[in-house]
């Protein structure tokens, strides 16, 4: 092992509040920490020298060496898995030719003040279920100990019978039942052998109820009594009933509904083998899919949502012969948080098992580890949910100690692509994407079963790890492969999930009933002593498994080597429905069996239940004050601001996203619905909204998904849909199966709505998911249970006639206006299961529901129409917190104030499905008319009026709009001043309640949509290179802004310039993408930028490229981070610093202001004095330069843009200053003006509708388009 001494691994700030939670447990007194990298090779004097820049920049350290008081720790990456860290960074020194085996980062604790160190402090400064700890760095050898090859196990049911099968079920946690174990048994008897390990674990995944669904298929007697329809014929009900526009139901990864012609915009290879981004007139479906990830979230937060956000991506790319997947989702829900020192008074603290991880753990890192796999995949995240609930009712707790953790989102996929092709004997059957190792054994199996009840090791084998750029390599190859038309080389394609490629592949051929013979050995492994039955059913991610003709080989070889993307032929498909897996290493067959024993013929699960009556508690209002109540409700986080949970998710990538949650000059998360258009160009487009109710399930489960449904649907009727029964449905379903009630909440919900509700309204449902063993029991010196209540989420998805009639909760600052709330319940005003009785440790007895479909769906069409006609001017659904929440969070979109008419508690709190709207007092007056000659006449009725004192007036109470907010968004504060920077986190609080922060502002100082470049368009189409490495992932919406203003855009991957497919010669203008390249590692852009320093020919062409007088270059985001580190090649770029991580050490996604200063940048010419919003979304944003760079980069006018606050003042205010960039610099040129860096992205802002605030005037051009206009002008 060969070691090289990194720099120190902490900041500040992480350092004090690490010390600080080492401090309450022991009595370390300070601490260093260092990073450590190991290589499993000695390396030579050059190798070294090459690391030392890849790793340190090419600085030198030393390994810290340990006192006599001072004690060392080393924590790496669990032993016997390999960490997406080391696969990236070796790719890296690979391409820049300094290849070796592997290496693995660690980081190297120096503790003081304990002589020993604690399991607790240990825990403290390791992730358990994805690192190892070592007392001496020598000991780190193991993670780079190779053992023999393990064979293969027999289990003996023909010399011991059904016994030696249970004892196997133990000891491997295969999770069957008695039914599956006697089905076994007979089955192998009959073919006259013992099964194998390898077939056992492969049979119990794929017949897992996680991946069969067994209790929705199942046969059921309610009272004695057979019941003629599963749940899963009640869901498939809505489809029989309401099929139109339904493509694809129940039988693919994701489902794909009816969108609209567009004009898709996707480079295509030329005849001089160059990839030209051409529009192209076709139909673009709608692929919708949501799944949940909820046992591997619990066992490690980070890993498991951020691995259910990777499935759920790949299930969209995996649709028909292949989907590009669009915008994302990410909902939570957990038990109570418990924030030390923010206890709230309806919260208990029941404990939880050992091996779990707390619901603020979960809270802190879960969101992280979901944020961060859409971010590097590049897929913008727009909606989701965040619930909290623990109570105990009746003597028994309910609530969320597993938690669900829903992964979801929408794509686009051909028309002639939804289908699959038949796969026909002979295909080639590949595997595409990363190697195998050993994460995430039975995570299938494991999620199919209560929490507690399998072995703490076998949770732990079940922990599965993320690699999201290794994700979008294999999207990038799926992308190629579709946009080749009729000649796609994909026949058929499925993704690797639960079980591995063990369930993936018999899955891929008995679509088409055939069989495979396989070898087990082409499967790619990084971990060579893995068994059979580890290599054949590991959960390694980022896979993907596929048919293709014989004859497509060589060129799907090629789109592979172009992408760097790993794949590998295993077999191939044969008519016999048998599988063969041949182990040529041990000269056997591991598996070889009927393909009907693995996924047919197993025995149909039975359920059945005994009617109870569900009891609630009296919850008296006549008892609550009316102010106590507000901040009380106010402050639950169901309720509360989710903005921890958004600003650390990409929204702006694709540049397609037309509403992200933030709403507002004030930026404040209360959009009701996702909305992106259909394409680069045009103005129709998606929309997803999400619905959930899960306390109401404990008195009347039947109205849990009803008002679920109807929150989705009220919840995205703010965008422009022709009619209700264009939404089609995903319905997510939780449920502690087996326990007393929980059975027949499960069935009353599901009949609920697939049934009546859903019939009744002409929506299908046509895919979803079920997770049902949501009950957690543990031991601490009592047993202890916690079950959680039935919950429907339910996730609706529509096409959007147009994205910019999209309603928002911003109220208008209008001369005269009402609040009309529209009340579906007509003045019953229910309180079981409210937030208000939450608050106060009570459920209520009798809830909300959906009492009239017709009058539901009379609600959708007013609200299309009255849009249509344009009357409303601002829409808010209301759900959790009813009335007061939904008004107080209009408020705090506008900062304007509401006077409320007079109401009763139970008015301002019910959570009765309708909406506020806000309509002008001339507009209401004609209204008022229609609306009495109306089936909704009684539920329609003015209840406020909007004003400019920014307070809430109601009965009598006057409250103040900040105080109000500061309450609201207090959860979001103390999570973020847990996870990030405390002072960042008090910065953006303080914002609040600062009046003289005014928000977004926009002045330009130049016309949006004088065309700049129209002498020169029509003259000729200048080659313009749309440059990626492997993890960019917004050049396609770079392309297009280029595009628009006249240059020829051509997709140049850098494996094109290394191979010499490409040359720069052949190009005047350059730009540098954004996106994470290697995923980041050893600095964002670091990768990228050295691998042309460290290769003579590529660093030839590039600084010939940037010293050519008629060129231009442009670096955004890591194309920023990527050119500052080329600056030695560009000339007049030696002052340029260096872009490192936020001050807030979290990732950014805002939208912020920004100044254009004046400069010698050719891009933005005439733009000087101009005040803009632009969309940031970066880590690694800070400007680090020292002061006589500075003091250059001002005298040479080379600064081109700084954040600014309101005002328009250079600020260092977060989140203003996302960054912390001194002198808020976020934009540079070289002394000629001719290459520009910018950690903004003007490529996300050049449509109009892109900005997630504009002034009302901006129509069609966005405030960037000019920068590329500018590029045209400069080229001539």
């Amino acid at each position: 092992m060969f070691i090289v001494a990194g720099a120190s691994a902490h900041s500040s700030f992480k350092k004090a509040q690490l010390l600080n939670r080492l401090a309450s447990m022991s009595s370390v007194q300070s601490f260093d920490s260092q990073w450590v990298y190991l290589f499993d090779q000695a390396l030579s004097e050059q190798q070294h020298q090459s690391a030392l820049q890849l790793l340190n920049d090419g600085q030198s350290f030393e390994l810290r060496q340990a006192a006599s008081d001072e004690i060392q720790i080393l924590v790496t990456p669990r032993v016997g898995t390999i960490s997406p860290w080391s696969s990236k960074a070796t790719d890296i020194f690979q391409n820049c030719n300094t290849p070796i085996h592997r290496l693995e980062r660690g980081l190297l604790f120096t503790l003081k003040g304990v002589k020993e160190i604690s399991n607790e402090v240990k825990l403290a400064l390791h992730d358990r279920m994805t690192e190892s700890v070592f007392a001496q760095i020598d000991d780190a050898k193991a993670l780079f100990s190779e053992t023999a090859p393990k064979p293969l196990n027999s289990i003996d049911i023909l010399g011991q019978g059904k016994e030696a099968l249970v004892k196997a079920n133990n000891e491997f946690g295969f999770a069957l039942s008695e039914q599956e174990i006697d089905y076994l048994t007979e089955a192998f008897t009959k073919l006259g052998r013992n099964p194998n390990d390898i077939e056992l674990m492969m049979f119990a995944q794929a017949n897992s109820e996680h991946c069969r669904h067994k209790i929705f298929g199942s046969e059921w007697t309610i009272d004695g009594e057979k019941q003629p329809l599963s749940l899963f014929q009640m869901i498939k009900n809505t489809y029989k009933e309401s099929p139109t526009d339904v493509l694809s139901a129940y039988k693919d990864n994701a489902s794909v509904i009816v969108g609209y012609d567009t004009m898709r915009f996707y480079p295509k290879a030329d005849e001089n083998g160059h990839f030209v981004y051409k529009y192209k007139s076709q139909a673009a479906h709608i692929l919708m899919k949501v799944e949940t990830h909820n046992h591997p979230t619990a066992i490690a937060p980070f890993a498991g949502a951020a691995t259910g956000s990777g499935g759920e991506i790949r299930d969209e790319g995996a649709t028909g012969r292949g989907g590009k997947p669009k915008a994302g989702l990410t909902g939570f829900t957990v038990s109570n948080l418990n924030i030390p020192g923010f206890e709230q008074p309806w919260e208990d603290n029941y404990g939880k098992p050992s091996r779990m991880a707390s619901p603020l753990q979960i809270m802190i890192e879960g969101p992280l580890g979901g944020a961060a796999f859409n971010n590097e995949f590049g897929r913008p995240a727009l909606n989701g949910y965040f619930r909290t609930f623990e109570q105990n009712v009746n003597g028994e707790v309910k609530g969320f100690h597993k938690p669900i953790m829903i992964a979801g989102g929408y794509g686009n996929i051909r028309p002639d692509h939804v289908e699959k092709d038949a796969i026909q004997p002979g295909d080639l059957l590949i595997v595409l994407g990363g190697p195998a190792m050993l994460i995430g054994l039975g995570g299938g199996a494991a999620s199919s079963v209560d929490s507690g009840t399998m072995g703490e090791s076998l949770d732990f084998a079940s922990v599965q790890r993320e690699n999201p750029e290794m994700e979008r390599r294999c999207q990038e190859v799926i992308d190629t492969c579709w946009r080749l038309e009729d000649f796609n080389p994909i026949v058929s394609v499925h993704d690797v999930g639960a079980g591995g490629v063990s369930n993936a592949m018999p899955e891929l051929v008995n679509d088409h009933e055939l069989g495979a013979v396989l070898n087990l050995r082409k499967i790619p492994s990084l971990e060579p002593g893995m068994s059979p039955m580890e290599i054949w059913s590991n959960e390694a991610q980022e896979r993907y498994v596929l048919a293709i003709r014989p004859e497509s080989l060589e060129q799907f070889e090629e789109i592979c080597a172009r992408e760097r993307c790993p794949f590998a032929v295993l077999g191939e498909a044969t008519e016999a429905r048998h599988l063969t897996v041949e182990d040529p290493l041990f000269e056997n067959k591991p598996v070889d069996i009927p393909m009907q024993v693995i996924l047919g013929g197993t025995p149909r699960m039975q359920r059945s239940y005994e009617t109870i009556e569900r009891t609630g508690n009296d919850f008296d209002t006549a008892k609550v004050d009316l102010k106590d109540a507000i901040f009380r409700v106010l402050k639950n986080p169901t309720v509360a601001s989710k903005s921890f949970l958004i600003t650390i998710g990409d929204r702006s990538i694709t540049g397609m996203v037309a509403r992200d949650q933030m709403v507002g000059r004030w930026q404040v998360p209360v959009a009701d619905a996702a909305v992106t258009t259909t394409s680069l160009q045009g103005f129709t487009g998606e929309a997803m909204a999400m619905g959930e109710r899960p306390p109401v399930a404990l008195l009347n489960p039947a109205a849990s998904a009803r008002l679920a449904v109807a929150e989705a649907i009220t919840n995205i009727a703010c965008a422009n849909i022709e009619q209700i029964s264009d939404i089609k449905l995903s319905a997510n379903w939780m449920a502690a199966a087996g326990q007393k009630g929980e059975d027949q909440a499960l069935f009353e919900g599901v009949k609920a709505i697939g049934m009546e509700m859903c019939p009744a309204l002409g929506i299908a449902i046509p895919v979803g998911k079920d997770s049902l063993s949501m009950r957690t029991t543990w031991n601490d010196g009592e047993d202890k249970a916690v079950t959680s209540p039935m919950t429907g989420v339910i996730t609706a998805f529509a096409p959007v006639l147009d994205v910019r009639k999209t309603l928002t909760p911003e109220l208008k600052d209008l001369a005269d206006s009402v609040l009309v709330r529209i009340d579906l319940s007509k003045g019953q005003f229910r309180l079981g299961g409210s937030i208000l009785a939450q608050v106060y440790k009570a459920i209520g007895s009798v809830t909300p529901d959906v009492d009239s479909f017709d009058d539901f769906k009379a609600f959708f069409a007013l609200i299309q129409d009255w849009n249509n006609r344009s009357v409303i001017k601002a829409y808010h659904d209301i759900g959790d917190g009813g009335l007061l929440a939904t008004v107080a969070e209009m408020m705090f979109a506008s900062r304007l104030g509401v006077a409320l008419e007079n109401q009763t508690t139970e008015s301002l709190f019910a959570e009765e499905i309708g909406a506020v709207l806000q309509i002008t007092a001339a507009d209401w007056a004609l209204l008022e008319v229609e609306v009495a000659a109306s089936s909704l006449k009684d539920a329609i009725a003015v209840v406020g009026r909007v004003n400019t004192t920014d307070q809430l007036a109601v009965n009598g109470l006057t409250l103040e709009r900040a105080e109000l907010q500061q309450a609201w968004a207090e959860v979001s504060h103390q999570i973020q001043r847990l996870r990030d920077n405390v002072e960042t986190a008090d910065q953006e609080f303080a914002l609040i309640a600062d009046q003289n922060h005014k928000g977004l502002i926009a002045q330009a100082t130049y016309d949006l949509n004088e065309p700049v470049e129209a002498p020169f368009i029509n003259t000729r189409r200048p080659n313009m290179a749309i440059l990626r490495e492997q993890g960019v992932n917004g050049h396609v919406e770079m392309a297009a802004a280029f595009d628009k203003v006249g240059f020829n855009t051509i997709d140049v991957h850098m494996s094109d310039l290394l191979a010499g497919r490409v040359s720069l010669s052949d190009f005047e203008g350059l730009v540098a993408c954004g996106g994470f390249s290697y995923g980041d590692v050893m600095g964002a852009g670091g990768g990228w930028a050295k691998s042309v320093l460290f290769n003579a020919k590529l660093r030839d062409q590039f600084e010939q490229f940037f010293h050519r007088q008629n060129t231009f270059s442009l670096g955004v985001c890591n194309g920023c981070q990527m050119m500052s580190q080329l600056a030695p090649l560009i000339p007049g770029a030696e002052h340029w610093g260096r872009f490192h991580r936020n001050i807030s050490e979290v990732f950014e996604a805002r939208a912020v202001n920004v100044r254009v200063e004046k400069s010698v940048s050719v891009l933005l010419e005439d733009m000087q004095g101009s005040i803009l919003p632009i969309a940031v979304a970066h880590g690694e944003g800070r400007l680090v330069a020292t002061e006589q760079q500075l003091a250059a980069l001002n005298a040479e006018n080379q600064v081109i843009l700084r954040y600014v606050d309101s005002l328009g003042t250079p600020t260092q205010h977060y989140p203003l200053n996302p960054n912390g960039s001194p002198e808020a610099i976020t934009g540079l040129t070289s002394k000629d003006g001719r290459a520009t860096v910018m950690m903004p992205h003007p490529e996300r802002n050049f449509r109009a509708l892109q900005h997630s605030w504009k002034p009302e005037d901006w129509a069609e051009d966005g405030a960037w388009l000019r920068m590329f206009r500018n590029a045209r002008k400069f080229i001539g």
